[in-house]
C-alpha cells in the first residue's frame, strides 16, 4: 500500500501547523519518511514532500515562501492553518497564492487547509480596537471569528487531514 519515500517538512508560529505534521507523521508508515522537521532546521531529502504553512495576510509565511520558492521537481502536499477559517472560499485562495510560489517544474498532488487558533494577544487588539469611538464595522465578526478558531485545529480537522495525506501514499 505504502511505499514511496517522503519528508515533513513545516513553518508554525502558534504550534498549529506542527500538530498538522505531527498528525500526517502518525498516519504515515514511519520506515519510509526521509526528514521531519522546521523549514530551514530539516534537509529535503525526498521527491515527495508534505509541506506546511502558518497563514499570514492571505499567503504562506515569509520562511515558508522562501524555501518553496527552491523546490524543484517535487511532488508536494501542501498543508495550512488560517486563524480565519469558515470558508471554503478563502482557503481556496491561500493555497492558490501559495502555489504560486512554486516552481512550475514541481507538482502539487494535494492539499488540505484548516481554521486554527491564534494567540491571545490578537483578541486583545481587537478588544482595544473596538474601545475606539470610530472602530472598524467589523471587529465584532473578528472577535467572533477569533472564538471559533479557539478549538482548531479539532479532531473532525485532524481525521480529514489523515484521510487526505494517506491518500497521497495510496
Amino acid at each position: 500500500m505504502y511505499n514511496e519515500r517522503y519528508s515533513i517538512l513545516y513553518s508554525s508560529a502558534t504550534g498549529n501547523t506542527r500538530l498538522l505534521a505531527d498528525t500526517i507523521r502518525a498516519a504515515l508508515p514511519p520506515e519510509l519518511c526521509d526528514a521531519f522537521g522546521a523549514v530551514g532546521e530539516t534537509a529535503v531529502e525526498s521527491d515527495l514532500l508534505y509541506v506546511g504553512f502558518w497563514t499570514d495576510k492571505g499567503h504562506a509565511d515569509d520562511t515558508l515562501t522562501a524555501f518553496l520558492q527552491t523546490l524543484k521537481g517535487k511532488r508536494i502536499f501542501l498543508f495550512g492553518t488560517a486563524g480565519f477559517g469558515g470558508s471554503a472560499e478563502y482557503f481556496e485562495q491561500i493555497l492558490a497564492a501559495v502555489q504560486k510560489s512554486l516552481d512550475e517544474s514541481n507538482t502539487v498532488i494535494g492539499t488540505y487547509m484548516c481554521q486554527g487558533k491564534m494567540p491571545m494577544t490578537v483578541r486583545q487588539q481587537y478588544e482595544k480596537m473596538l474601545q475606539q469611538p470610530n472602530h472598524a464595522p467589523n471587529l465584532e465578526m473578528l472577535i467572533e471569528n477569533f472564538d471559533k478558531a479557539l478549538a482548531h485545529p479539532d479532531a473532525a480537522d485532524l481525521d480529514q487531514l489523515r484521510k487526505k495525506a494517506a491518500e497521497v501514499q495510496a
